[in-house]
């Protein structure tokens, strides 16, 4: 309960943050940042469609370390510990990487998560339950996956394509926004600004393109775990990947990650039907059978 709690009210600072920025520049440039005025609306996109995700990415390893319960490993004390570290230090350095943050959080699913605003400022962390389920082989396999997302700039690259995404949302909804209200309005109705019209087009809108938006947003990270698994199949072994991912399949009670830290997790959901197209990971089996054909 405390995770939502917390990512409600990060969220809800990100939005009024973002606000009171939209309005100090339409003050200071003095632009029309009222409803159904173009160069609002670009603004409105830009400011909301990067902002958000920009601020999402830097606060990405704080966000992390609170909502998860991440304890990170500064002093290791025990020998798994210091294993853990040499591990994730070994696959940085031969990933060319700065050296991540490594960390534990308590759940008894097995899963490990990477997150972070750049390749050389991330955080890697597993479960207690991924520890506790899976040998030292399959653990190296799962932080190589890791490192690959880390390694490949994942991150950056998922907030930049949302980002992306989101601002063509805010456009393209507004503009049919105006055209829904335009339709409506009779030829003597002389009253400025925008009617009902706008408003009901543009909430409209902003649901089904953020739906298909979303939908362009998990195909990518589908993809970017097939390539994760060929870092962590060559920073630790093919067949170990392969096991690890057969001991995830095994593993009956998976379960997603909260918020965005799911898509950059190792095992995912599972899903049927129209669900799949909104799934961070492909399935299991799939991933299994791409690394045993990969040549």
């Amino acid at each position: 309960m405390m995770r939502i709690i917390l990512l409600a009210l990060t969220n809800f600072a990100v939005m009024v943050v973002l606000f009171i920025s939209m309005t100090i520049i339409g003050k200071l440039f003095g632009i029309d940042m009222s409803a159904g005025s173009m160069s609002g609306i670009l603004i409105l996109a830009v400011v909301m469609g990067f902002g958000g995700s920009f601020v999402s990415l830097l606060m990405s390893k704080w966000m992390a370390k609170r909502s998860m319960g991440v304890q990170v490993i500064e002093n290791p004390q025990t020998a798994q510990e210091r294993w853990l570290v040499e591990t994730v230090r070994r696959q940085a350095e031969k990933s060319g990487i700065g050296m991540p943050e490594v960390g534990i959080f308590y759940s008894p699913d097995p899963n490990a998560f990477a997150t972070g605003a750049s390749r050389n400022n991330a955080l890697v962390a597993v479960s207690q339950g991924l520890l506790d389920h899976m040998t030292a082989d399959e653990v190296e396999a799962v932080l190589g996956h890791e490192i690959g997302h880390v390694a490949n700039g994942d991150m950056v690259t998922q907030t930049l394509l949302q980002g992306v995404l989101n601002t063509f949302v805010i456009i393209f909804a507004r503009l049919i926004g105006m055209m829904v209200d335009n339709f409506f309005r009779s030829n003597n109705d002389e009253s400025s600004g925008p009617g009902i019209g706008y408003f009901v087009g543009s909430f409209i809108a902003d649901i089904l393109l953020g739906f298909l938006a979303t939908a362009i947003v998990m195909w990518f990270s589908r993809y970017r775990e097939f390539k994760a698994d060929i870092a962590g199949a060559d920073l630790a072994g093919r067949q170990k990947m392969i096991n690890a991912l057969k001991r995830l399949q095994s593993a009956h009670a998976v379960h997603d990650l909260p918020g965005e830290m799911a898509a950059f997790g190792i095992a995912g959901g599972l899903g049927d039907g129209l669900k799949k197209i909104f799934m961070t990971h492909p399935p299991l089996e799939d991933r299994i059978a791409a690394l045993e054909n990969m040549r």
